[in-house]
C-alpha cells in the first residue's frame, strides 16, 4: 500500500468523533471497555466496535489481566499529533461556517 493511501486510512479512522474521544480518554493509561463506556455516552457494543476499528488500525493494543482486557495506545505520539491539529484550529467555531460541497438545485424536490 502506498504511503499516501496509508495516511488516508488513518485519517478515515480518526475522522470519527467517537474514536477521537476514546483515544483522548485512554490517553497514556490502560482502560477497560467498562471504563470507556462509563466515560462516554456510547453503549458497550458501540464502544467495542470502535475499539475493534482502532485495534485493526494498530492505534490501540490490548493487554489481558486475568478476566479483564485493557486497551492502551500503541504509540502515545498519536496524542502529540492530535495536539498539533488542535493548535492549528482557528479560534472561531468551524461548524457554523460549514457549507456542504454539494447543494441540491433549486428545482430538486419541487413538484412544479
Amino acid at each position: 500500500m502506498e504511503e499516501v493511501e496509508r495516511l488516508q486510512h488513518y485519517f478515515q479512522v480518526l475522522s470519527d468523533v467517537n474514536r477521537l474521544r476514546i483515544i483522548k480518554f485512554i490517553d497514556k493509561e490502560k482502560r477497560s471497555v467498562s471504563e470507556i463506556v462509563k466515560n462516554s455516552s456510547m453503549s458497550q457494543p458501540l464502544v467495542s466496535h470502535h475499539l475493534k476499528v482502532l485495534k485493526n488500525s494498530h492505534l490501540v493494543e490490548t493487554q489481558r489481566e486475568g478476566p479483564f482486557v485493557f486497551y492502551q495506545l500503541t504509540n502515545p505520539k498519536i496524542l502529540d499529533i492530535l495536539g498539533l491539529f488542535e493548535e492549528m484550529l482557528p479560534k472561531e467555531n468551524l461548524v457554523s461556517d460549514f457549507s456542504p460541497m454539494f447543494c441540491c438545485p433549486s428545482w430538486w424536490g419541487n413538484s412544479n
